[in-house]
């Protein structure tokens, strides 16, 4: 079922869309963009806070994700299954339970959601359309970006509320 959708995708490509999705992924690629972003964020003091869950989010995901799911539930990719469809990134290497870029994704962007509505929206609709991007460019089935959505999102909430707990909501100003 989930090869359907992804048969179906690969009829949407066009070369615009194409480069649009490659220039998505690239910026899930390793975390890179949510590591750099979480380190500004963390950088300025209004916004310590935010760089702070972002950063704790990243680690523990990378850990929990990538670490420990991915290996143990050595879940194929779509690319593998079927070498047949032509790819528009590398062939990625490690298996494919959960999206490690939407798993990235989805603990930065709800991380910043937490702090701030209007710029945690923007990055929550980034972070979807890196998902997307995964599916599109078929190295992901839709359950693993799901996943991988839903896991980030629990980790994000969870590292907030020890961050809450850990009495560090104004991380970097005198604790309320």
């Amino acid at each position: 079922m989930e090869f359907t959708l992804l048969y179906w995708l690969q009829g949407l490509h066009a070369p615009w869309l194409d480069q649009v999705m490659a220039a998505l992924t690239f910026l899930g690629n390793a975390g890179w963009f949510w590591i750099v972003l979480g380190a500004v964020l963390f950088c300025a003091r209004k916004t310590r806070a935010w760089g702070l869950a972002v950063l704790l989010s990243l680690l523990a995901g990378f850990l929990l994700g990538n670490c420990l799911l991915k290996p143990l539930v050595g879940r194929q990719r779509p690319c593998w299954i079927d070498p047949g469809i032509a790819l528009l990134v590398a062939n990625p290497a490690d298996f494919s339970f959960p999206s490690g870029h939407t798993l990235a994704g989805f603990e930065a962007a709800v991380s910043i959601f937490l702090y701030h509505k209007g710029w945690g929206s923007a990055a929550l609709l980034l972070a979807g359309l890196i998902g997307f991007s995964r599916l599109y460019l078929f190295v992901h089935f839709p359950t693993d970006v799901l996943a991988g959505a839903l896991l980030g999102t629990g980790i994000a909430l969870a590292v907030h509320r020890l961050m809450e707990m850990a009495g560090r909501k104004d991380f970097g100003s005198e604790a309320k």
